[in-house]
This record gives C-alpha cells, sequence and structure tokens, in this order.
C-alpha cells in the first residue's frame, strides 16, 4: 500500500537530534540539536501555528472565508499561511523593518499580504505592529488575530509535541533544555513537560541585549532602560507576553548581536547546519555558560529555523562587514605593515645573561629569540634574565643565555588571522614568529597587536 501524507500539515512534527560537535569543542557536555528546519515551513513555528489555526476553529474564532491576522517576526506567519492554503484562508501579517528581505518575500509567496511597520517604536504606538494587527483585526469582518503572544496555544503546541519529541529521542535522560526566547511559547511548553517528567532538568533562555527577559526574571523589574534595539531575530521582546513562564525558566543569559552572526556562519562552516541566528545566539550562549556543565549532562538546544531566511544579513559578508561582525579580514601581514621598528633583535645562546640584559635595554624591547648561528633555538625574556641576575648577582652574571632560555617562539604564517593567535599567545608565550614573503623574520608581540587594532 502507498504510503503518503494527505496534505503537507500532516508533516509537521518528528524532527531530528543531531549531536553538534565542533561549535562546542570546549563544553564539556553532550550538546544535541533539535533542528526544526525539517517542517515544511522550516521552522518550529509550524507546531504553535497549526495549533492556534486549529483551536480557532474549534472554539468559532475562525470561521470559513475568514481573515487570519498576526503580528510576526515571518516564521509564524510562514506557519500560519501554509495552513491557511490548505485549509482555505487569506492572511494577513504585520512585521517590523528589521526582518529579513528572505522572511518578507516567502510570506508573499504563499498568498499572503504584509505590511511592514517601524521597528524603533513603543508596542503601544498606533505604527506597532503589535497596534496594526490589532486594529486590522476591529476593522476587517470575518478576522482572527492569533496573538501568538499571548495566546496561550502557542506553548500548549510544545507541550503536546516538542517536549514528548525530545523526551523520546534522549530516552529521558536530558539535564539541560537551551532555547531563545520570544514569544516564550516553544521554552514554556517544553519545559513544563520536561519538568513534569523530571524536575530536575534545568530550562535556559537566550535573551539578547535590548530585550527586558533577564532582568525581569531576575528582579521582578520592567525596565524600560533596557529596551533599545537591536539585530538578532526572533528572540528577545519589549514587552512580557502571556506565554513566557518565567516561573518554568530556571536561567537567562544574554547574547550580543555580533555572537550570534558569528556563531550561525561557524554551525554552517563546522557543522553543515544551516539554520538562522537564534540558533547561533543559543550556541554562543550555551559557550557562555560552558563551566556550568559537566561531561554528564546532556543539554539539548533548539534550533529555530533556516539559513535561507537570512541569506541577506548573516550569510552575506557585506552585511557582516557593515554591522562590524567579521574580524578575521586583518591578519599578521597587517600587524607587520603598521609596526614603526621592524628590526628583528636575537641573540646567540652562547652569549652571556648581562649582554642580552643590555640589549633589551638598548632597544626597549621585552623578549628576543635565540640563535644558534641561523637557527631559532629557544626564546628569552626580560622576566627570565631579571630573575636570573637578582637571584645572585654575582655568580649569575656571567651565565649564558643557553642556560635560562626557554622553548622557541612560535613561527606562524603572515596570512595567519588576528583571531586566531589566541591559539599561540598566552602569558607563558608572550610573542611569535612571522617570515615574510621576502624570507625576513618579524617578532610579534602583545603590544604590537594591541596597536595594530
Amino acid at each position: 500500500m502507498a504510503k503518503y501524507y494527505n496534505n503537507i500539515l500532516e508533516t509537521i512534527g518528528n524532527t531530528p537530534l543531531v549531536k553538534l560537535n565542533r561549535v562546542v569543542a570546549n563544553v564539556p557536555a553532550t550538546v544535541l540539536a533539535k533542528v526544526e528546519t525539517t517542517n515544511p515551513g522550516n521552522s518550529v513555528k509550524d507546531r504553535m501555528a497549526l495549533k492556534m489555526v486549529e483551536d480557532a476553529e474549534a472554539n468559532g474564532n475562525l470561521k470559513p472565508g475568514g481573515t487570519i491576522i498576526e503580528c510576526t517576526s515571518g516564521n509564524t506567519g510562514m506557519g500560519i499561511a501554509i495552513a491557511a492554503v490548505v485549509k482555505g484562508y487569506k492572511c494577513i501579517f504585520t512585521t517590523s523593518d528589521k526582518q529579513s528581505k528572505e522572511k518578507i518575500d516567502m510570506l508573499k509567496a504563499v498568498g499572503a499580504e504584509v505590511i511592514v511597520c517601524p521597528t524603533n517604536v513603543t508596542p503601544e504606538d498606533p505604527r506597532s505592529y503589535y497596534s496594526v494587527a490589532e486594529r486590522l483585526n476591529n476593522e476587517i469582518p470575518n478576522s482572527y488575530w492569533c496573538n501568538q503572544y499571548d495566546n496561550l496555544s502557542n506553548r500548549l503546541a510544545h507541550y503536546e509535541s516538542t517536549g514528548p519529541e525530545i523526551w523520546e529521542q534522549t530516552e529521558g535522560k536530558i539535564t539541560h533544555f537551551v532555547v531563545g526566547v520570544g514569544t516564550g511559547g516553544t521554552i514554556s511548553g517544553v519545559g513544563r513537560y520536561l519538568k513534569e517528567k523530571n524536575p530536575d532538568i534545568k530550562i535556559w533562555g537566550i535573551d539578547t541585549y535590548g530585550s527586558v527577559f533577564k532582568k525581569y526574571h531576575e528582579t521582578g523589574i520592567f525596565d524600560e532602560k533596557e529596551i533599545y534595539p537591536y539585530i538578532t531575530e526572533g528572540i528577545g521582546e519589549d514587552i512580557l507576553p502571556k506565554n513566557v513562564d518565567f516561573d518554568t525558566i530556571d536561567l537567562f543569559e544574554k547574547v550580543t548581536d555580533k555572537d550570534a552572526a558569528v556563531m550561525t556562519r561557524e554551525l554552517a562552516r563546522q557543522e553543515g547546519i544551516l539554520v538562522g541566528n537564534s540558533a547561533g545566539s543559543a550556541v554562543a550562549g550555551i559557550c557562555q555558560l560552558a563551566d556550568q556543565l559537566t561531561e554528564d549532562d546532556v543539554v539539548v538546544v533548539l534550533f529555530h529555523d533556516h539559513a535561507s531566511r537570512y541569506v541577506g544579513k548573516m550569510f552575506n559578508d557585506e552585511w557582516m562587514r557593515y554591522n562590524q561582525f567579521l574580524d578575521e579580514d586583518m591578519s599578521v601581514k597587517d600587524i607587520i605593515a603598521k609596526k614603526k621598528a621592524k628590526d628583528f633583535f636575537a641573540i646567540q645562546a652562547k652569549e652571556n645573561v648581562r649582554e642580552a640584559l643590555q640589549l633589551m635595554k638598548a632597544n626597549d624591547i621585552s623578549q628576543m629569540p635565540v640563535l644558534d648561528g641561523e637557527t631559532i633555538v629557544g626564546s628569552l625574556t626580560e622576566n627570565k634574565v631579571l630573575t636570573c641576575l637578582l637571584s645572585n648577582p654575582l655568580e649569575n652574571s656571567a651565565a649564558k643565555v643557553q642556560d635560562i632560555m626557554e622553548e622557541p617562539f612560535p613561527m606562524i604564517k603572515e596570512d595567519t588571522p588576528i583571531s586566531r593567535l589566541n591559539q599561540f599567545i598566552s602569558k607563558k608565550i608572550p610573542a611569535v614568529i612571522a617570515k615574510d614573503k621576502a624570507g625576513v623574520n618579524h617578532i610579534i608581540t602583545k603590544y604590537d597587536i594591541i596597536q595594530s587594532m
């Protein structure tokens, strides 16, 4: 007998759980991603969108031939629009002008009308996408405003589907659930289900700078001073949606726009997982909280949506540069070019320590390579020289450099990005050596890096 679905709505849910590896290399726990991009609308929002529509049909708020109205950052709208196509409703969506063009174009592609509203206004402002949606609902006959922020069908969808899936897929071994918080439906619905199964499971919400969630959760204060524009899409709020169950959430962690964007690209480059920047934000949050995790922990992080929504943003180099999110353009070659003093000072291993001190003083340097002929065999720092001379000035004044030298400074290529220098330079290794195309050696110190930035 043929196996098929009767319509696309039947394919919602049962999304895969995928282990993350490289991007969480410094996290001791096992980190598993609940990848929601396999839903028909490429987003977790398909789950709650269908639930809100079907509950509205069941209670009589949504009638045949009606118009569905919603304020959306794009993903909920897509889920509602797909449901509306199958069920025969019209759709009008309001969104903010910070949302990607791809999201707006895709909503139009499934027949929805999209009204773009300004981001930098208060929720009460008649121009806000909340207010416009409410006004349209009052003006248009036979219309229904889903209002995902306060419609509790939102979190009920995740209590009934997402939570049970995660519990079953981890065989009940999950210890932490991590997800970006916007309307609050996902974290609250999943969190409630998981805590009913095991009250010790930690529920961590990822917030963004410019959002009120973290401070309100920790203090109970709604601080309007916390509110300012931010770039990260889909998470954070300037309101307190009814779907956010703060009692279920154990902790909020804020992640910067830059860290979210950079991690989103790293997920593609290092894991081959193409997702949106709320996923990048969530993984960056886990990395920030790594010291609160152990090898025995099993962390599930939910990836909201697909990278195709952000081709013109996080996956566009020009956009990333405009927002100052790319650091890798500057390399060691650029540091060398900006150095005022390009002389390469070194000392032979058989010279005495006092001569090394005189060379350092005369040239105002704190470290230098040690040579045996033309070969670099070690390194010397002013701290090592002073320790030697001060411990026993008479006896050690004739000591040889080779007696106190340390391992040679690392040799690196001149095209090495500055962002990778932290792999070489540390408290114990104060400098590296780079050879330019002409074969000339250059020493790169912490001071040189600071001066070049």
